[in-house]
């Protein structure tokens, strides 16, 4: 199953985006469950994150995010994620 993870940034949390970068990308390549990732950006900021999972479950894409370093480090106003059917491309 694939699930989308649609994460907003506090405002003003820029620095902690940044500060956390490398772990969040190293997090993405040992879990190996991220197909695409990429940031919202506003004004030419990254201002969010929107992260597709291919998991056996809800569950299973729930302990990936409650795992990822931007999470834990306090970056996000939200996060909600859905189950998600790739159609085109």
């Amino acid at each position: 199953m694939r699930f989308a993870v649609v994460c907003k940034d506090k405002a003003g949390h820029l620095d902690t985006r940044i500060a956390n970068s490398a772990a969040h990308l190293a997090y993405i390549e040992a879990t190996g469950v991220v197909e695409m990732a990429g940031p919202f950006l506003q004004d030419g900021q990254m201002c969010g994150s929107l992260v597709i999972l291919g998991c056996e479950n809800l569950e299973a894409a729930n302990a990936w995010v409650a795992g990822d370093p931007y999470g834990k480090a306090g970056l996000f106003e939200s996060v909600t994620v859905q189950e998600w059917k790739k159609v085109i491309g």
